[in-house]
């Protein structure tokens, strides 16, 4: 009976230190790279996206853009980073075009990528929106 306690016991307390190893999260800024320039549509969305997630998971989401080689620097960026949760990466359809476009890849989107969600963007629905905003004085929530 002594053993089957302490086993629980021990096993209430690794659940507990889970627990709150998972609660720290995210304890540092998280770095978003746009692997294309400044003002393309890729760093348009990073950016719209980057606050309202900061805020959702309660840190600053920081944009980096690498751009170059259809988005190649980017990516190896961040197949190069540590697969610690603290980088993501957004990419567009070169996320699957540039294997058969290039020889050699720094980066494999299936071995050194794991996907955490899908977004769209449509240019016209982000200028209403933004247009709604200045022309109503709403402010986004």
């Amino acid at each position: 009976m002594r053993h089957i306690l302490g086993t629980l016991i021990a096993a209430l307390v690794l659940a507990q230190t889970f627990a709150a190893e998972a609660q720290t999260y995210p304890s540092q800024p998280i770095r978003l790279i746009a692997p294309f320039p400044p003002g393309g549509s890729v760093d348009i969305m990073a950016r719209l996206i980057a606050e309202p997630l900061g805020n959702q998971l309660g840190t600053r989401i920081i944009i980096d853009n690498r751009s170059g080689a259809s988005g190649n620097i980017g990516m190896e960026a961040a197949a190069r980073s540590a697969a610690d949760g603290y980088t993501v990466v957004l990419n567009t359809i070169p996320l699957v075009t540039n294997q058969s476009l290039f020889d050699k890849l720094g980066w494999d989107p299936i071995r050194d990528f794991a996907p955490i969600g899908m977004g769209r963007f449509i240019a016209g629905e982000v200028l209403r929106f933004s247009k709604l905003i200045k022309t109503r004085g709403i402010t986004p929530n």
